[in-house]
């Protein structure tokens, strides 16, 4: 047999038909044929077990197509035998497919079915309880994280372990050293050596390794045990006023790591938050530890609703799940109590002064010499009847602030009397009218950390000078204090983060809304179509560090080509229709190609759709004036169609009354032997029967929005604006192979965001209790469908760019049954976003 894979070849005709008549698709067929031994061995097993009569599933078929290729040494009958073994459903993995061979090689027929079975995994289940029990037991009486490598070997070699799954054995055995030998240890510094591991409490029975994912493509050691990250203080060592507050503190958490993510819910969040959310809820889980959301609701004035459960959505949508979802508003209470235990201590007092009179106590515009007010040495007495004048709501907003008496004479303005609590006659989302008085961020942030028993307070550089004042407060007050340790934000290039400008930007109509894919709030990022994986590997990619990444736009969407390269299907895509008939083709000529959804990804799949005689391809695919670097279809050319059996030979084209080509007639070069053309070109065919072409309603193409790289340093950003930033198409067309794909990736999501809901629903919903004094809980819940949307429906336009399908889009096929009629429905509406283009544009980019 030929190595060469001809598929005029009648004997490689024959052996493509007989590989695919058992379940075996065309790629994976062509690949078996491509090596002769493996498609004698392959032919021989099929025929001898009757295969071709009872078809398997792809993965059926494909274990069948390995075991040629790995078993062509075995003698036939063995071999048979694995083969059966495969089609009734015994064997179901390539491990166990490994352990028939080995198995067979050493024990000859008569084969006995039941040793046979427990040898290679047949059946095999493991409860949760009975894998963490059976590491236990391998882990041993000495566990320590150095053997972490070799346990990971040995549980390959157990006789149980061997068959569970890999990522459930290595979650399990970290949760298990976790407990028994404490957090993981940091990477040492170079020429550094690591510091012992403490162990953590006796009679610690949590096996849990965190509800919250580590990011997918991310180096962990790189990130998380190297540089900012790596030099971070172990659990408890971060300096006390009061010991038995560290005591207090390590009975709690158990040497366990606990950060938070403490949003604003006054706007969406945008790009920068990913790192944000990235640091908190990766150094958690990576450290087998927890992250909590922690609302920081302390401005009733510019919270809404939408805001809290957006960011909810996002912070789940880019793959993580809180320990407990929380908000400042949950201690006001206590955060009172601790208002007036200060002023209590001579460390706080009722100030009436105004903004401007503050301001000039502090130096300034000019930064001239600081003063006390004449409210600071009031009487102790004095500050808590005012404040409590204030709780009753005698005051109006402005009339009275609690100020902190910290340090006038610090070098450091977040030393000089902050305002802790001021009025506000704004009702509360959940404390309703019970408050009048708020407290501010520079009170409550810090004393939160304290009550969450936060061990490390991730943010950024911004709030370096924040820290003295974050611990004067805790100390002042004898509360555990948290360490807060700052890295560098996120800035992208060519856009605006800013909540005040993005408004707007909405209300003035620039953009369709806080969503407008030409944005880079995350929500937006989303309806784009850009996938939570990207923006995790691209801020994991930067490292984390205390310098400020200013990243420019490309950078960012080469990221996302990267992440998409391997990951979506390649679809046949025409952008400007142009009609093609083949005219030696009859009018009812069909042929059915199957063609790989990607050609380095057999995982992905395939997809069959029609070649007829009307085809269509895209306009600049075609062009009248010849030239030599020409190399698709022109007068006198040929091309060739991807995937297609033949090329195409130009032969006249026909115009409408302005002299536009509307229809170009070729032939097909089906005789002789094929030439290999210079070119190749999509297409899509006109096949009524099966409903294609696809047609796309409107395909979006978004721009960027500004015109210059830092349009925030413009004193009116707004003429920075750039004109014909969107680019609506209309008349695309592609594959039928779209819908079937469409359905498979929104069914997929919606099973796997289900799974995971259901899992953190089980997880928290022990652990959320709502004070007594919020009149009501409207946290928001975790539902499957905050994880998926339609821009889960991402392909790459084969040669032209990356799409996913916009929220407004309407697809019939994601309600109905499989019994429907090909194509689209009416009430279809088909929307798609150019996600990035294949490389970065000359010109525009999106």
């Amino acid at each position: 047999m030929p190595p060469k894979f001809d598929p005029n070849d009648p004997a490689i005709a024959e052996l493509l038909q007989l590989f695919k008549s058992f379940g075996l698709s065309e790629t994976k067929s062509a690949e078996a044929i491509r090596n002769p031994k493996t498609a004698a061995t392959l032919k021989e097993i099929v025929v001898a077990c009757n295969l071709a009569e009872h078809p398997l599933d792809d993965k059926q078929s494909g274990l069948v197509a390995l075991l040629a290729n790995q078993g062509g040494k075995l003698p036939e009958e063995e071999r048979n035998y694995i083969a059966r073994a495969i089609a009734d459903g015994r064997l179901k993995t390539t491990n166990q497919l490994s352990a028939a061979i080995k198995y067979v090689e050493k024990n000859p027929p008569p084969i006995d079915d039941a040793v046979f079975d427990r040898a290679c995994g047949v059946g095999f289940s493991i409860t949760s309880a009975e894998l963490y029990t059976a590491i236990k037991d391998l882990v041993g009486p000495n566990p320590s994280w150095d053997k972490l490598n070799a346990l990971l070997g040995a549980t390959k070699q157990d006789a149980t372990l061997q068959w569970a799954n890999s990522l459930d054995v290595k979650n399990t055995l970290e949760a298990v050293l976790t407990e028994l030998a404490g957090p993981k240890p940091a990477a040492p510094a170079k020429g550094a050596k690591a510091a012992p591991v403490a162990s953590t409490s006796k009679g610690s029975t949590s096996t849990s390794t965190g509800a919250n994912p580590t990011p997918a493509q991310v180096n962990d050691r790189s990130v998380f045990e190297e540089g900012f990250l790596g030099k971070l203080h172990r659990v408890g060592e971060n300096p006390q006023k009061h010991e038995e507050r560290r005591k207090e503190h390590l009975e709690w958490t158990k040497g366990k790591v606990f950060t938070r993510f403490p949003p604003e819910p006054n706007g969406f969040l945008h790009i920068g938050h990913s790192k944000a959310i990235f640091v908190n809820f990766g150094y958690a889980a990576h450290n087998g530890g927890h992250c909590y959301l922690r609302y920081d609701d302390t401005n009733p004035e510019a919270e809404e609703a939408r805001y809290f459960e957006s960011i909810l959505e996002v912070v789940r949508w880019l793959g993580y799940e809180p320990f407990k979802i929380t908000y400042s508003s949950d201690h006001f209470q206590k955060l009172y109590e601790l208002a007036v235990e200060l002023t209590k201590r001579g460390l706080a007092y009722v100030c009436h002064c105004t903004g401007e009179e503050i301001n000039a106590a502090r130096g300034g515009a000019e930064r001239g010499p600081r003063y006390a007010c004449k409210h600071r040495d009031r009487p102790i007495e004095e500050s808590l009847e005012e404040f409590e004048k204030m709780k009753r709501g005698e005051y109006k907003p402005g009339e009275a602030i609690l100020r902190m008496k910290q340090d006038l004479e610090d070098g450091n303005p977040q030393m000089w009397d902050l305002v802790a609590y001021r009025v506000l006659n704004t009702p509360h989302h959940r404390t309703g009218d019970k408050w009048v008085i708020y407290p501010t961020y520079d009170f409550t942030h810090c004393l939160c950390d304290s009550f969450e028993n936060i061990t490390h307070s991730l943010c950024t550089t911004e709030f370096i000078q924040s820290r003295v004042s974050y611990e004067w407060l805790c100390n002042a007050l004898d509360i555990y204090c948290p360490r807060q340790s700052e890295y560098g934000r996120l800035n992208i290039q060519g856009t605006v983060m800013s909540k005040r400008k993005l408004k707007k930007l909405v209300d003035q109509k620039h953009v369709m809304d806080w969503d407008d894919p030409r944005l880079y709030t995350l929500i937006a990022l989303r309806r784009r179509g850009v996938p939570p994986g990207a923006i995790k590997s691209f801020v994991g990619s930067l490292g984390v560090s205390t310098s400020a990444s200013n990243i420019q736009v490309s950078r960012f969407e080469q990221a996302v080509r990267e992440h998409l390269e391997l990951n979506v299907p390649r679809l046949l895509m025409v952008i400007k229709p142009l009609k093609v008939t083949i005219e030696n083709l009859a009018e009812d000529f069909v042929k059915m190609i199957e063609k790989p959804l990607h050609p380095k990804v057999p995982e992905l799949g395939t997809s069959t759709i029609p070649y007829t005689r009307t085809i269509y391809i895209d306009e600049d695919d075609f062009r009248l004036e010849d030239s030599k670097d020409y190399f698709r279809l022109a007068p006198g050319k040929s091309v060739g169609l991807f995937q297609a059996p033949y090329p195409i030979t130009y032969v006249s084209h026909k115009t409408d009354e302005s002299g536009k080509v509307v229809e170009v007639i070729c032939r097909e070069e089906n005789t002789g032997p094929p030439k290999k053309p210079k070119a190749f070109i999509q297409w899509v065919a006109e096949h009524p029967a099966s409903g294609s072409p696809i047609r796309i309603d409107e395909l979006r193409v978004f721009h960027r929005l500004f015109k210059s790289d830092d349009p925030a340093a413009e004193p009116d950003f707004l003429k920075d604006v750039a004109p014909d930033t969107l680019e609506v198409v209309k008349g695309a067309i592609v594959e039928i192979g779209f819908l079937p794909l469409a359905k498979k990736a929104f069914s997929q999501a919606l099973k796997e965001g289900r799974e995971r809901t259901n899992k953190a629903n089980a997880q928290t919903s022990k652990e959320l209790t709502v004070p007594e004094e919020i009149s009501h809980d409207d946290t928001p819940k975790a539902t499957a469908e905050q994880l998926v949307g339609n821009e889960v429906v991402r392909f790459q336009g084969l040669r032209v760019a990356y799409f996913a399908l916009d929220k407004d889009a309407k697809l019939s096929c994601f309600e109905e049954s499989e019994a429907q009629t090909p194509g689209l429905h009416p009430g279809d509406k088909l929307i798609l976003n150019r996600i990035v283009s294949l490389k970065e544009d000359s010109g525009k980019s999106a």
